[in-house]
């Protein structure tokens, strides 16, 4: 018989709908202060932390130094993933998420409270590192918590375009320091942004510390996981059993992103340290990567929707591809310091590229791990990933340009490198789409 409006059937839908929005805005916001640690953190790494922070003659070595610091928060990340992940999985994913947010959030706050070089010396320097330790050690935990969440709350035929929103987090984690910084350097002289404006955007995040934190807090546990906790299935040492039983995967998920981890610090953050050192304008290279973020959000859930009805790995292996055969076009492009060209190449690069890596994640990496561990196994594959793609990186860029005498040839061999590593991990990884997979991998609430 046909349910009509009304009945309990209806009903108990029309509630889970509910309660998966709630529990993907919840995740969302969790990722998008993550990402305005990120960026906001990575963009003042740039143009005002070398002078702030790191003081030296030579403008370029300063920047090095800021940007050594933004990557010292990758190194932490692993621990994290570690410690959180074993929490996620013996304790449950939301008390994990909700520690995490604070850590995260907290701490992006308190680099706004910061004095630098000038007051104090070198304990400037020093909190500022601490400080990014510490926010390194909660993002460990943020992001697995985050996906996995969402895609233990989603149904299995669409959990591709379901857990893909809370990668959007990312985006608009990008978006809103981006805007902010914009905003201020076009209203206030540069002496007032080294004097206190670059503050403002740190000192914001508190807000979304306090609606991420509400949200999250009116959240239940995931079904799945209550339920292997209800029959005492849960994992005694879910770290030591994931690596014992999974370590293949977790090397070849570790492979699959390190290109998305790559590039999309490579064309957000690094390519802006690029455009300084070439003299490139650093108003088409924001204004164009910001219309880009913009178009991404739109794009993340499409890829996810592909991923449910193509499979996770060709939308993954498609993006990684494109990101390497088109790696030497972007800086050709961006070099041209057009408006226009610079747009298509950050769209060609960020919209596409990069959302056909980074939505089938939030499904595909939960997907190949039983229950009692998979928290354990995401943030292992997130967080090494996220260091060598990243982290590394971070480390590396402006002394690659050094070398190079800020050529592109470095940076873009990176990216070929990484993309070719990912291309292979992911076509050794099995398919999980549940529409697409011939037999199952494992039992998802196993």
């Amino acid at each position: 018989m046909t349910n009509v409006a009304g009945t309990p059937q209806d009903v108990d839908s029309t509630e889970k709908k509910s309660i998966l929005r709630r529990v993907a805005s919840a995740s969302a916001i969790g990722t998008a202060a993550e990402y305005y640690d990120f960026f906001a953190y990575g963009t003042a790494a740039v143009l005002f932390f070398g002078q702030l922070f790191f003081p030296s003659a030579d403008p370029l070595i300063s920047t090095l130094a800021a940007f050594a610091t933004y990557a010292v928060g990758f190194l932490a990340r692993p621990l994290g993933g570690i410690v959180f992940g074993h929490m996620g999985d013996k304790v449950g994913r939301k008390k994990a998420l909700v520690i995490t947010i604070l850590i995260v959030g907290l701490g992006t706050f308190c680099i706004g409270l910061l004095p630098t070089y000038e007051k104090i010396g070198i304990w400037a320097p020093i909190a500022l590192i601490f400080i990014r330790v510490l926010q390194g050690f909660g993002v460990g935990g943020e992001q697995a918590g985050a996906v996995l969440m969402t895609a233990e709350y989603s149904p299995p035929a669409r959990r591709g375009f379901f857990a893909s929103w809370v990668q959007i987090g990312a985006p608009a984690g990008f978006l809103l320091p981006s805007a902010l910084f914009a905003f201020l350097t076009a209203t206030l002289s540069n002496e007032q942004m080294l004097d206190w404006g670059w503050r403002i955007p740190f000192l914001l995040s508190l807000l979304l510390v306090i609606v991420g934190l509400f949200i999250r807090l009116k959240i239940d546990e995931s079904p799945v996981f209550d339920e292997i906790r209800k029959t005492k299935a849960v994992e005694s040492r879910p770290v030591v059993e994931v690596i014992r039983s999974f370590p293949g995967l977790i090397v070849k998920g570790v492979c699959a992103k390190l290109v998305e981890a790559c590039t999309f610090a490579m064309f957000t953050v690094i390519v802006l340290a690029y455009g300084k050192a070439n003299g490139l304008n650093e108003t088409i290279l924001l204004e164009t990567m910001i219309i880009a973020v913009l178009l991404e959000i739109i794009a993340i859930p499409l890829m996810g929707h592909l991923s449910d009805r193509l499979g996770r790995k060709p939308v993954y292996i498609t993006g990684a591809l494109l990101q390497v055969i088109f790696i030497i076009p972007f800086f050709l492009m961006i070099n041209m310091d057009s408006f226009w060209i610079t747009q298509i190449a950050m769209i060609v690069a960020l919209t596409f590229g990069h959302s056909m890596c980074y939505a089938p994640q939030a499904s595909f990496f939960p997907e190949l791990f039983p229950t009692r561990i998979r928290c354990s196994g995401i943030a292992l594959i997130w967080q090494i990933g996220s260091l060598i793609g990243s982290g590394i990186l971070g480390l590396l860029a402006v002394k690659i340009l050094q070398v190079t005498s800020g050529h592109y040839y470095g940076l873009a061999a990176y990216v070929i490198v990484l993309g070719v590593i990912s291309a292979i991990g992911l076509a050794k990884m099995p398919e999980t789409a549940p529409l697409r997979r011939k037999s199952e991998y494992h039992s998802w609430g196993k």
